[in-house]
């Protein structure tokens, strides 16, 4: 079997994931974060787990990319920057901006984050470097640049709204807040709606199935836990802004 057809089927497998993960998430609520509750089995420290899920993005991706045949090519190299400033950022700077002092994150969940980011590390690493063709014009492409635009846009605010929630407690403090600031004021999920940004504009940069296929599982893990986020914060908060919505501004 070529490994084309290999890498077909992972995305098609991929595919699968994002329709069961929305399945499932109409039904139940990931047990971590502000939802995490007992009964899911042994758990880490939350940092750790962080670090552990994220790092194939980072680790396992960048071997992926050095021994694919167009690594040193113009286009893959831009499209290798721009996957590396999201996870290089999860991976190694996040965790260690978060109050993570006595937290737990739940084994099964950094063990399922882990499997799943190995799956799309390798999806989306061997398409751009290896398996992909990107000729030089590929940067002055509308579809390059638009996702480019939109990736860099989406990160931006990722950053913005995690950096509005961590200062939300000082050194030592526990509990929740409204947060407000940046697209806090229309919705209560900006730092999700930034992610799907981002990788929205990677599907249109590499238009590529791989691409389509993280997108489409972005949507599918982050609209319903955005959701639930928002139903969170309207029964813990009475004085919570009536007119935010969830992920979209004035939509959803």
């Amino acid at each position: 079997m070529s490994e084309m057809l290999i890498h077909e089927r992972l995305v098609w497998l991929m595919v699968a994931l994002a329709v069961l993960t929305f399945a499932l998430l109409q039904v139940m609520t990931a047990p971590y974060g502000r939802h995490q509750r007992s009964g899911w089995g042994p758990t880490i420290p939350n940092r750790l787990g962080w670090i552990v899920m994220e790092s194939p993005a980072v680790v396992f991706f960048a071997w992926l990319f050095w021994i694919g045949e167009h690594r040193a090519e113009i286009v893959p190299q831009a499209l290798l920057a721009l996957w590396m400033l999201h996870y290089i950022q999860r991976t190694a700077v996040f965790p260690f901006r978060i109050h993570s002092r006595g937290k737990r994150m739940v084994l099964s969940i950094a063990v399922t984050a882990f499997a799943f980011n190995m799956l799309n590390a390798y999806v989306n690493a061997r398409w751009i470097s290896h398996l992909g063709e990107y000729s030089s014009n590929w940067l002055g492409d509308p579809r390059f640049l638009v996702g480019a635009a939109l990736f860099l846009a989406g990160w931006l605010i990722n950053v913005q709204s995690d950096t509005i929630l961590i200062r939300l407690r000082a050194p030592g403090e526990s509990g929740y807040k409204i947060p407000r600031g940046g697209l806090y004021r229309w919705i209560s999920c900006p730092n999700y709606f930034g992610e799907i940004l981002e990788w929205i504009g990677w599907a249109l940069a590499t238009w590529s199935t791989a691409g389509f296929a993280f997108a489409l599982y972005t949507v599918a893990n982050l609209l319903p836990r955005a959701r639930a986020h928002h139903r969170w914060y309207l029964e813990r908060f009475e004085d919570y802004p009536s007119d935010r919505k969830a992920l979209i501004p004035f939509v959803l």
